[in-house]
């Protein structure tokens, strides 16, 4: 199954909205065939995997099928998985995690087993929960995973007084942030950058056929439409000005403007921009923003991961990572729990999520 994970990962960039998945088909201790999941409207993995193993003029019956997901069991943009492997005739499957998809929901594994079929469940759900945290947590709660990325000094800063920031990190670890832009659906950020900044917000080092989407919080829809992002490629504007003349000359560069409700404060309710991605299929969302869209998006609960590069440099007085309001106690702080620690370069890339979020999500796809 840990090599079935690793063969999703072929898939990171291109199956959105449908989860990563793997494949493998294995009898008397051989490897028959692999596949991963397609393009959106393209063959699963376990078809990917059969077609494999017709290819090569194998015999796949009786042997064991190693499923990094359950097998669909509905009609979507293609027939169901568990209808293909019924037909296969395999005599084990192997699951590591459940679809949360009410669709399937435990439907494709009950059908395999109705058909005789011996089927073993949650083997290695939680590295299989790793590939696909944003399609798990768009089924089950109906938003979608969000990663707020930050690069700053030991110190804890993101740009010296004067702004200045290019570079804190080295090319290796900025090279790595375009893997993450590259994998998510979104790219979010704040006005602000938008209008200091006034990047890109595209994916230059990693090659992808899917480019992620571009989503600015744009509260007084104040966008230059001159601005860079804004390069013909797809483009959400968040607002709560309902500017119609702006929106006309925002959509001739490929940006629709979204008008949201606002807080209480009258800013764009970031909750509310969560929930309307989940209903357009929006599984990860990679946020890269200031100090103030930072602390927003954390005030507002919309933060499940931090994926934080340090760099082995003290800046001292600048400017820091999130713009969060002074606490009196240490029980009001937000807690995360580191998972992952890794060295990019002469960098170093921490990742710590809400552990509450992610057990739920591991619990949804355990199968009972």
């Amino acid at each position: 199954m840990r090599q079935a994970i690793a063969l999703s990962y072929e898939s990171l960039y291109i199956t959105a909205p449908n989860p990563r998945v793997a494949c493998l088909i294995v009898k008397d201790g051989k490897l028959l065939a692999s596949g991963a999941t397609q393009q959106a409207g393209g063959p699963h993995a376990e078809v990917m995997a059969l077609r494999q193993a017709q290819e090569r003029g194998l015999d796949v019956a009786g042997a064991t099928f190693y499923v990094t997901l359950e097998p669909c069991s509905h009609y979507g943009r293609t027939p169901p998985c568990a209808d293909a492997l019924v037909k296969a005739r395999p005599a084990r499957v192997v699951v590591a995690m459940q679809d949360p998809n009410p669709l399937v929901a435990g439907q494709g594994i009950a059908r395999l087993r109705a058909a005789g079929i011996a089927v073993t469940t949650s083997v290695c759900a939680e590295q299989a929960l790793a590939v696909n945290p944003g399609f798990v947590a768009r089924m089950t709660r109906g938003t979608p995973w969000l990663w707020l990325k930050s690069a700053a000094s030991l110190d804890g800063q993101t740009a010296l007084q004067n702004g200045v920031s290019q570079w804190i990190t080295g090319a290796p670890a900025r090279a790595d942030g375009h893997h993450w832009r590259a994998r998510s659906c979104v790219v979010l950020t704040g006005s602000g950058t938008v209008r200091i900044d006034n990047p890109q917000l595209n994916v230059r080092e990693v090659e992808t056929p899917r480019p992620p989407i571009k989503a600015v919080i744009d509260t007084r829809l104040e966008i230059d439409a001159d601005a860079r992002l804004l390069d013909g490629t797809k483009t959400w504007v968040f607002t709560c000005n309902d500017d119609a003349d702006k929106a006309a000359r925002l959509a001739d560069r490929n940006a629709e403007v979204i008008v949201m409700p606002a807080t209480g404060r009258g800013r764009v309710d970031l909750q509310a921009v969560m929930r309307w991605m989940g209903r357009h299929d929006i599984n990860e969302v990679h946020a890269e923003a200031g100090k103030r869209m930072g602390g927003a998006l954390l005030a507002s609960g919309c933060v499940d991961e931090l994926l934080v590069y340090l760099a082995p440099m003290v800046l001292g007085p600048g400017m820091g990572m999130y713009g969060l309001p002074a606490l009196h106690a240490l029980d009001q702080a937000l807690r995360f729990e580191f998972f992952e620690t890794r060295a990019i370069g002469e960098d170093i890339r921490l990742r710590a999520r809400v552990a509450a979020r992610w057990q739920e999500l591991l619990r949804s796809v355990e199968a009972g």
